[in-house]
């Protein structure tokens, strides 16, 4: 088994990565955002059934990513906790 201050790295690394998959989704939220800004330019007063299911789909990828960063930010606070106690 790894001594402490292996493990108090691996899991600093490992925060890192998950820190820059936080940032990764916060930039994939803010592009989804913009095409969905775009999109309701694009069809504004329209009508169809297909334009207001994109709009749906969109805004639930973007509740999606909330989800994933919430997770992602659990994980780094438990593991954090857990170095932390070592």
């Amino acid at each position: 088994m790894a001594g402490v201050e292996e493990i108090r790295t691996g899991i600093a690394v490992a925060t890192e990565k998950a820190q820059a998959g936080i940032a990764a989704i916060s930039q994939a939220s803010l592009q989804l955002d913009e095409a969905r800004s775009a999109l309701a330019t694009a069809t504004q007063g329209s009508g169809q059934a297909d334009v207001a299911q994109a709009h749906g789909l969109l805004a639930e990828a973007l509740q999606v990513l909330a989800g994933a960063q919430a997770t992602v930010q659990a994980s780094i606070t438990t593991a954090e906790g857990y170095a932390a106690r070592l």
